[in-house]
């Protein structure tokens, strides 16, 4: 199908979905679920032939992971789904209404944004999430898959797309660009006309191609180059759990822990408990001249380690004589996603919470918590790095814009 065909059939669904209420939007999102976990073995058929092509190709196995479906976790996509029909519809929300002196009534309502256009990598989840959070939210998706994941996009598209034919809704609700090549992707971030914004999901570089080379308004989700800051007053047993956690619980997310900063006072006898801890999963410390010099089996850092997010068994280790240091070396290098400070000093903590540049900052907890079903908002379109539109996990909210409505009683400007 032609990209202006597909954009054509998005945006007149966009205006049927912008006059359906919630009870309609639940009714297609539990007809979807159902779809899903009933086509589960269509779409487990389809995701091994992309992981088998991932693995010929030599990909790294926290992107295999990522692409790896399973029953549970297909268990787990149906889930989100309908974790999604759960939550509040925010279109239609009043968020303020205010009379005038000449008696106008003026008023602000939450409203779609219209066709999200997605451009995403080897994440089949993301198919689900983001049709879920995208109808429900009143907006039509068209989404733009890698080749690694193209036969499990497919099989998901087409199961939920069966589920809203079955429940009577508009299954061009959300459309899948098949075609992988170069120039289809070009075309796509350039549908003006069609698309009213864009958002990428995947690592640095498709980011950085899509900010470069779409003309359609475009919400940045991050790459992951995320902190966690152990200062000198740490509670060294709590340090390593939470490192332990936020490096190697799952690797090839945006939410794990790249790189870690330590206080000098302590690295004399923190340093082996880290490299004896991180040992068990075998992750390879990356880090400066003085580290390496503490503790055997350490590789030294290149300047380029402080800001690679490795999506790998691979951390940086950075030495620091000061919070105020760790904040710096943090903001200089991080990708503004999700830093953490470990310790037990309020005001280190609060400087902590103030002064680094992120869309999530923690005290005392793990970086993987990043995330919107932990955050409470169901299934999630991204992680935004930015600063306009939205920030941090994008919701349901985030889906939506604002618009004004004015009550009047015949009144006209002098």
């Amino acid at each position: 199908m032609e990209l202006t065909e597909i954009g054509e059939r998005a945006r007149r669904t966009a205006y049927l979905l912008n006059t359906m209420g919630p009870d309609q939007k639940n009714r297609g999102l539990s007809a979807a679920a159902e779809a899903i976990l009933g086509g589960s073995a269509e779409i487990l058929k389809a995701n091994e032939q992309d992981v088998l092509t991932a693995r010929k190709k030599g990909v790294k196995e926290g992107l295999i992971d990522r692409l790896t479906l399973t029953e549970e976790r297909i268990v787990a996509m149906a889930e989100g789904i309908r974790q999604v029909a759960a939550l509040d519809d925010p279109v239609g929300e009043f968020i303020s209404m205010k009379p005038r002196p000449n008696g106008l009534l003026i008023g602000q309502k939450r409203v779609p944004l219209g066709v999200i256009g997605i451009i995403y990598e080897a994440r089949p989840n993301v198919t689900a999430d983001a049709f879920a959070l995208c109808f429900k939210a009143g907006n039509a998706v068209i989404l733009k898959g890698g080749s690694d994941a193209v036969f499990s996009n497919k099989a998901i598209v087409s199961r939920i797309r069966q589920g809203l034919n079955s429940a009577g809704l508009p299954c061009d609700t959300v459309q899948l660009i098949e075609s992988t090549d170069r120039e289809t992707t070009q075309r796509f971030m350039r549908m003006n006309g069609y698309l009213d914004v864009l958002i990428p999901r995947g690592g640095a570089g498709l980011i950085r191609s899509v900010v470069e080379n779409s003309t359609v308004p475009v919400i940045e989700t991050g790459t992951g180059n995320c902190h966690i800051y152990v200062d000198e007053s740490a509670d060294f047993d709590m340090a390593l759990d939470i490192i332990f956690n936020a490096k190697t619980q799952r690797i090839g997310v945006c939410n794990a822990c790249e790189s870690l900063v330590v206080h000098r006072a302590i690295a004399g006898r923190f340093l082996p408990l880290l490299k004896k801890r991180l040992d068990e999963k075998n992750v390879e410390i990356r880090a400066d001249e003085a580290a390496c010099g503490m503790v055997d089996g350490l590789v030294a850092a290149t300047e380029a380690d402080w800001g690679t997010e490795y999506l790998d068994y691979i951390v940086s280790l950075k030495l620091v004589d000061s919070v105020d240091e760790a904040i710096g070396h943090i903001n200089r290098y991080n990708t503004k996603h999700s830093e953490a400070i470990i310790t037990s000093d309020y005001a280190n903590a609060q400087k902590f919470l103030n002064e680094v540049d992120a869309a999530a900052v923690y005290v005392n907890a793990s970086t993987r918590f990043t995330d919107g079903n932990e955050f409470g908002f169901g299934a999630e379109i991204g992680i935004s790095t930015q600063k306009l539109h939205a920030r941090g996990p994008m919701g349901l909210r985030e889906l939506t814009t604002t618009k004004y409505v004015i009550y009047g009683s015949g009144q006209v400007r002098g």
